[in-house]
């Protein structure tokens, strides 16, 4: 097993009868970066591999896809489910699902069905997760959030409406990639820094952990990017595991492109820049050729063929954020453009998950033993 590579084993992550023996959450990144081949190699090595399902139904098929989006969607979603499974049948299988995507209730139903062990729900507040979930289903949920009010917002109404708390929560910092919940003005200041929301959204889920009679554990994200970062978060802050996005990218097993990951690995510092997405989020992302083109004026607007996100205005965008992510993933980044997280200028080259996982967790190892004689 892979434990015998490692110096020392860090805590499991344990959501409910749920236990990750590596205490890493992969983040789910679509449209398509994240699919069976990425989660699967995740949920092998051990963490808690992700699926987004963002517009996984593109890769279906454009026929179908383009006929009926939604059946697309659902068919794709619990297509990728069962090949993760297949390839990871005792790991642990979780989806991210936007709750601004339009046909979310219609994808968090098929996530339960299909098996999927949890539900990622962030980009909106998943105030009725709960009801789409099967009776019956063991499909844990975890709403994904930016501050403490809206951790505290999403458990009073779960409990007064369905009895039920969630599982975990994610609190997504702002150095993450992709869109952020954070305005543009709050992006860069102190109360939004990470390391000052954890202890805050710990101390929210307190009461509803005793109302429950259950564990709520918290789990960071947004700019982790090694062993050190593991261990400050779990040890010294209290959270439960930690989930990373930009450090799975560069992987052999991620199912972008390879011009994407690239993409990663030529990056520079400066290259990272805040974008303003048609969705109505300010997003991290790697600036090239298309995003300048975007910021001189040279995009027009266009026709909406599928209105994928609720919170899209295709009347005021300047270019389809669909269109382009999955031009990205395909790796025609001069009609798209790569999300990426605050330290993927960081990014050297391309490893295997397990290598990844290694590395992350000998680094955790070499902090733990310096801190505490471990």
């Amino acid at each position: 097993m892979a434990e015998s590579r490692w110096s020392c084993n860090p805590p499991p992550l344990k959501i409910g009868d749920l236990v990750a023996r590596v205490p890493i959450v992969q983040g789910g990144m679509g449209v398509g970066i994240s699919l069976a081949g990425l989660a699967s190699a995740v949920a092998r090595a051990g963490g808690i591999g992700v699926i987004s399902a963002a517009l996984v139904g593109v890769f279906e098929g454009e026929a179908l896809f383009f006929k009926n989006p939604t059946a697309a969607n659902v068919q794709g979603l619990k297509r990728q489910i069962s090949l993760a499974k297949e390839k990871a049948p005792e790991g642990i299988i979780g989806v991210n699902i936007m709750v601004a995507l339009t046909d979310f209730d219609p994808l968090c139903q098929a996530a339960c069905e299909a098996g999927a062990d949890i539900l990622f729900c962030g980009a909106g507040l998943p105030l009725h997760l709960p009801e789409l979930r099967p009776a019956g289903s063991r499909t844990k949920l975890s709403p994904i959030v930016s501050s403490p009010r809206a951790a505290k917002l999403i458990a009073k109404r779960w409990w007064s409406r369905y009895h039920c708390v969630p599982d975990a929560v994610v609190v997504e910092g702002p150095k993450a990639g992709g869109h952020l919940g954070f305005s543009p003005d709050k992006i860069e200041a102190q109360e939004s820094r990470l390391e000052v929301l954890v202890p805050q959204v710990i101390e929210a889920m307190k009461p509803f952990e005793d109302l429950a009679g259950q564990a709520i554990p918290v789990i960071p994200a947004g700019g982790i990017y090694t062993g050190a970062d593991i261990y400050f978060y779990i040890h010294k802050l209290g959270a439960a595991g930690v989930q990373m996005a930009t450090r799975f990218v560069a992987t052999y097993e991620c199912d972008a492109s390879e011009a994407f990951k690239e993409a990663y690995i030529k990056a520079s510092r400066e290259d990272l820049a805040i974008i303003r997405s048609p969705v109505g989020l300010p997003g991290r992302a790697i600036r090239g050729k298309f995003i300048q083109e975007v910021e001189a004026g040279k995009r027009s607007p266009y026709k909406c063929i599928y209105h994928c996100l609720k919170t899209c205005d295709y009347r005021k965008s300047p270019y389809c954020i669909a269109a382009a992510l999955i031009n990205a993933q395909r790796g025609r980044l001069d009609a798209g453009f790569v999300f990426a997280g605050a330290n993927a200028w960081r990014v050297e080259k391309i490893v295997s998950v397990q290598e990844l996982i290694d590395e992350l967790i000998e680094e955790y190892c070499q902090v733990r033993r310096k801190e505490e004689g471990a």
